[in-house]
């Protein structure tokens, strides 16, 4: 079993930046991939970044050179950081992790970005 929390949303300006954080109940390394997904009003669920355990950060397009993924020293603690916020990035923001032949999903966070 693993749970997942989701912090640091909030609303900002467009041009703004935020820092999302993913804190899971196990290590990190212990976790076959991580991704963030988002989900914004009237839309389906999408991507923003996967990232598979060892392997390359997989950004969506829209966000590439905007957002970064990092883990930072923390052993159980991912970050997603997104500069440069547009309005169209407004969304719920999820954590998600596979590990075990399961996925496991954070309740999310709200991110909303104003014009």
């Amino acid at each position: 079993q693993v749970q997942l929390v989701e912090s640091g949303g909030g609303s900002v300006q467009a041009g703004g930046s935020l820092t999302l954080s993913c804190t899971a109940s196990v290590s990190i390394s212990s976790i076959n991939a991580m991704a963030w997904y988002r989900q914004a009003p009237g839309n389906q669920r999408e991507y923003v970044a996967r990232m598979p355990a060892g392997g390359n950060i997989d950004y969506t397009e829209s966000v590439k050179g905007r957002f970064t993924v990092s883990s930072g020293n923390a052993k159980n603690t991912v970050y997603l950081q997104m500069n440069s916020l547009k309005p169209e990035d407004t969304a719920v923001y999820y954590c998600v992790a596979w590990r075990r032949d399961r996925w496991y999903w954070g309740q999310g966070t709200q991110v909303t970005v104003s014009s």
